[in-house]
């Protein structure tokens, strides 16, 4: 049994259980996990997040998720925003720029005078074999078939796997379910986050996001860059994109080919606790 002090947080509604693993011994099995997310026998999280030390001297933080049903996962853009805030307020840190190691590299959130968090995601991969994505070399889109079912779909990785297909309005899209058979699907064998995409503008779209082991959430933040990207790439979307979700709105820039994508949004606190495990 071990008594953990813990920060709840959230990015526009996807919210995080944030646990110190410096300054507290934390050891959690997947059980331990689940049962943290719960939002009725635990805390309730989308993702825990774990606040580490860095494994080399390259960065200044180590940076662990775990989604809702006890998975670690590789990437998460509105956890990044909430870890900024949280090792910067927690003194961990004086720096207004970090260096943080995620499982697929090093990401640099900053933080800014209004209170904002812009994070430097790195950038997306077309290769198929990246997400993983059992297909024939990269491609702007690729044919999904679900069932008796067609689908157009982008498939890149923004660290971790994205699937987006283009929808005429999110509020009536079969998020509930094609989200489940894109995400399960047997040319993803590590399963994919799935994005419904409504384009209003060249510089303005609407999402919405299955995430593998979380369902829908209120956001996504490697979300909204994958649909940033993908729209990019068919020509359809400009360079800087405001992404409207379900919690709120983030702004996301990309300058094409080979270059990072720049992800800005907020961070918030919801309240402080400690749980017995």
């Amino acid at each position: 049994m071990q008594r953990l002090n813990f920060t709840k947080m959230h990015g526009l509604g996807n919210d995080f259980v944030v646990i110190d693993a410096i300054n507290q011994t934390v050891k959690l099995s997947p059980e331990q996990i689940r049962r943290i997310a719960d939002r009725h026998f635990g805390v309730g999280c989308d993702q825990l997040l774990l606040v580490q030390k860095a494994l080399t001297g390259e960065a200044d933080f180590g940076y662990r998720i775990f989604n809702a049903d006890g998975g670690e996962v590789e990437q998460c853009g509105n956890g990044a925003r909430c870890f900024a805030r949280f090792v910067r307020d927690r003194q961990l840190t004086h720096k207004d720029e970090i260096a943080v190691e995620t499982k697929t590299g090093i990401i640099y959130p900053r933080l800014e005078q209004d209170g904002q968090v812009t994070v430097n995601m790195g950038a997306p991969k077309f290769d198929p074999a990246s997400l993983p994505f059992d297909a024939d070399g990269p491609q702007d889109s690729y044919t999904l078939k679900i069932k008796d079912q067609e689908i157009r779909i982008g498939a890149i990785s923004m660290g971790n796997p994205h699937a987006v297909l283009q929808v005429k309005d999110v509020d009536t899209a079969p998020v509930s379910l094609l989200g489940p058979a894109i995400s399960a699907h047997a040319a993803f064998p590590r399963g994919v986050n799935v994005g419904f995409m409504q384009i209003l503008a060249r510089d303005h779209i609407r999402l919405r996001v299955y995430e593998r082991g979380a369902g829908e959430t209120l956001a996504c933040g490697t979300g909204a860059c994958a649909a940033t990207v993908v729209g990019h790439r068919l020509g359809e979307l400009d360079d800087t994109v405001n992404v409207d979700l379900p919690g709120g709105q983030l702004l996301i820039r990309w300058l094409g080919d080979h270059q990072p994508v720049w992800m800005t949004g907020p961070a918030t606190y919801v309240f402080e606790g400690s749980i017995e495990i």
